[in-house]
């Protein structure tokens, strides 16, 4: 039987998710929480179904066929309807970021851990193909010693995107801007790759836009628990917007991925694999990835992040991303923010 999927929160990102559970054959989507009847309307014709629709999460709890939730609200709303979820015993998906502070996503790590639920937080990155190869080689070791970790997220968004969304833009429900909006999705695959951050210094600024209360341009200097030194840069100040980068780079080789591209792969010893890696991924594939519009996305990498949540909870084990992933990616971020207000070095 498939696991009944609910979405609480009908705007932009939960039509990426009901396309995803909608090419799952162990996923069917059962109900929607929106207060704009237009937005629930635009989910189910994105993924192809009629479902009821509520008001109010704790109603929806109340259907039989609800396996899971999925949290689609603004960044700093995650945390009220993921704990009803699990204090129901409904296993929670939770799009990035997992929440905007340390205390509340702990209170949602606590709340699954207690009602023995599956928490899942959103980076459908990790499951790039480019970016699962990268994974594989830092694990053998190809890199030698790693040295220096870095990506760029150099975006643009019109001053129109933060007016017309309501809470983008602000403290309260967006918890920070290019950071932690935007590159978050690097900062995931940064800390994925290199490992946790010992120390770190920022700096941000608003310099492109007006009426928000978040940066739109930011930069980090990091050192590693391993010793190697990183490098973060994020905005969404920056015309016409320029794809994704990370890149890494050790004593054994270098490895520059681009959105989905490898453009650059070189180890030595050189291997057979690293010829058949470069022929792979020789083909651009030209996906803005949403550099200078947010829905330029695929949904095809919250479609696998989604399978796997299924077989985690089929099998009884931890997704490949759990809350605790997605809380060091958080950390990092509110720890690059403390730094540019103090100007001073953050120690994790």
């Amino acid at each position: 039987m498939p696991l009944g999927f609910a979405i609480v929160g009908c705007g932009m990102i939960a039509r990426f998710h009901a396309r995803a559970i909608g090419e799952l054959p162990e996923a069917r989507l059962v109900a929607l929480v929106s207060r704009n009847p237009a937005h629930a309307e635009a989910v189910m014709e994105a993924g192809g179904v009629r479902c009821p629709v509520f008001s109010d999460v704790r109603e929806m709890l109340k259907r039989p066929e609800v396996d899971v939730v999925v949290v689609c609200t603004p960044s700093g709303a995650h945390l009220e309807p993921a704990v009803a979820a699990a204090e129901a015993g409904r296993h929670v998906v939770v799009e990035k970021p997992l929440e905007i502070t340390l205390e509340r996503c702990d209170r949602m790590i606590e709340a699954c851990d207690r009602n023995g639920v599956r928490l899942c937080t959103i980076f459908p990155s990790r499951f790039a193909d480019a970016n699962m190869v990268l994974k594989r080689a830092v694990e053998s070791g190809r890199f030698g010693r790693l040295t220096l970790g870095e990506t760029t997220c150099k975006w643009w968004r019109p001053q129109s995107y933060y007016d017309e969304g309501g809470w983008k833009g602000t403290l309260a429900l967006d918890g920070g801007g290019a950071l932690m909006n935007q590159a978050i999705h690097n900062v995931d695959l940064l800390l994925w790759m290199m490992g946790p951050v010992r120390s770190l210094a920022g700096f941000t600024a608003m310099l492109a836009h007006e009426r928000i209360e978040v940066e739109d341009t930011a930069v980090a200097c990091l050192r590693f628990a391993n010793g190697a030194l990183g490098v973060i840069q994020a905005a969404t100040s920056i015309y016409p917007g320029l794809p994704k980068t990370i890149a890494l780079h050790g004593d054994k080789g270098s490895v520059v991925v681009e959105q989905e591209d490898v453009l650059k792969w070189e180890f030595t010893p050189e291997t057979e694999e690293d010829r058949r890696i470069r022929e792979r991924f020789a083909q651009k594939v030209g996906a803005s990835g949403g550099a200078s519009n947010p829905a330029a996305i695929s949904h095809e990498y919250h479609r696998r992040q989604l399978a796997d949540f299924v077989e985690a909870i089929h099998t009884h084990r931890p997704p490949l991303v759990d809350g605790r992933e997605g809380r060091r990616a958080v950390e990092v971020i509110l720890a690059i923010y403390r730094s540019a207000q103090t100007g001073r070095v953050v120690e994790l």
